[in-house]
């Protein structure tokens, strides 16, 4: 058996997040041409890349019914205008949809079964509310496989709370400003921008144009988020302020393999090292990026003294701390969420392990000092996803900016 094939994240786009429901900007807009629009983005982008070459296309979807249904991986790919030829299925992991299709389409790569494929995800919370129209098994509750909290994502955050006091109310709502901050910043500077695709929406008003995510709230500050209801527990310490908001959204990526990238002439932005899923009590989900990361970490060989930058999905500010007080990271390391997130930005779930990768590979450029990143994130019903990168702009004689 040959050596297994480099698996390159050649290029990353998303839409801009939008605010679900009837107020977001996307609410005339339907999910499957969210991320169409964003497939178009990436070919146009890498022009090189013949369409009959792509392998295979993977879309997520936490909701896949409706226009967020039908198999969307082949859907998208017919309305992107890719050829009849190229195929495509759609992945449900959550939260983790499209890192699920990343390291699934990686893995065929790496296999030696696809030169080119296009991994991504959409979720649109305002058609398709996160769990809606489902009918979990009532053996779930009857037979206490997991707990009535399980499938509320507020509850399992405030039971990571519960857990953990030294995780304060407080730290949660600090993390979140910060979150705003940085993302305010990084959008002053330009630098979220290049990876944006600009989608064309409809309102009462009229046509328009969405350009930049609409949930930001730049304004935050501590006292604000003090007075902020806590929806999921009277005197709880889980808000709205220190939540990723309900979001929609679209992301694709170009993935390749090393021989591949010297065929089309093309640049890496990342090199996958390694991948891991893992599985908590669904109860404290937010918890599962650790025992993810820590299995990732180990099939790659490395420690967490390796990673020069994280990306990590803000679901809550509650379940970021968690994973860096595991580690021993300080709240305010300048590695973490250099450009703020999820709290900010917004958390489509399905589409948001390809953000956390774009944003990886931008800041991967900016820092060639950096040799290895990681985007993790945690799913519901008790799990976590965690990919390595290695940045091909690494050079060790560069300094620490």
């Amino acid at each position: 058996m040959a050596d297994r094939a480099d698996v390159v994240f050649v290029d990353g786009v998303r839409t801009p997040f939008g605010r679900a429901g009837e107020k977001g900007q996307y609410w005339n807009t339907r999910a499957d041409d969210l991320v169409v629009k964003a497939m178009i983005e990436l070919m146009e982008r890498n022009p090189n890349v013949p369409k009959d070459r792509i392998d295979d296309v993977a879309i997520a979807a936490t909701t896949q019914q409706g226009d967020q249904g039908l198999t969307l991986g082949r859907t998208a790919a017919l309305l992107a205008g890719l050829p009849k030829s190229v195929p495509g299925f759609a992945i449900d992991r959550m939260c983790a949809g499209a890192m699920t299709s990343v390291t699934t389409l990686g893995s065929g790569i790496a296999f030696g079964a696809y030169d080119l494929a296009i991994a991504g995800g959409v979720e649109h919370m305002g058609r398709h509310p996160m769990g809606f129209g489902a009918d979990p098994n009532p053996r779930f509750l009857s037979e206490r496989l997991v707990g009535e909290d399980a499938l509320n994502m507020g509850m399992t955050a405030e039971r990571i709370h519960d857990r953990f006091p030294a995780l304060t109310k407080e730290r949660s709502d600090r993390f979140a400003m910060r979150s705003q901050q940085k993302t305010a910043a990084a959008y002053a500077a330009g630098k979220l921008q290049p990876d944006l695709v600009p989608v064309a929406i409809r309102s009462e008003s009229g046509w328009g144009l969405a350009t930049q995510d609409e949930g930001m709230r730049p304004e935050t500050n501590m006292e604000s988020l003090a007075t902020l209801r806590t929806p999921f527990r009277p005197h709880g310490r889980v808000s709205a302020g220190n939540s990723s908001p309900l979001t929609d959204g679209a992301t694709a990526s170009l993935l390749a393999s090393g021989d591949a990238v010297k065929e089309f002439g093309l640049e890496p932005k990342m090199r996958m090292v390694s991948f891991a899923f893992a599985g908590v009590e669904p109860e404290i989900m937010g918890i599962g990026p650790v025992p993810s990361t820590e299995k990732a970490l180990r099939k790659a060989g490395l420690t967490i003294d390796d990673i020069g930058l994280f990306e990590l999905n803000e679901a809550f500010a509650i379940q970021v701390l968690s994973l860096l007080d595991h580690f021993g990271i300080d709240d305010e390391d300048p590695r973490v969420n250099q450009w703020g997130g999820a709290i900010a930005v917004g958390h489509p779930l399905a589409a948001s392990g390809v953000r956390l990768m774009i944003q990886l590979a931008a800041q991967f450029q900016e820092h060639p000092e950096v040799r290895y990143g990681l985007t993790a994130m945690c799913v519901g019903l008790g799990q976590g996803g965690s990919v390595i990168w290695e940045n091909p702009h690494y050079n060790k004689r560069a300094r620490k900016a």
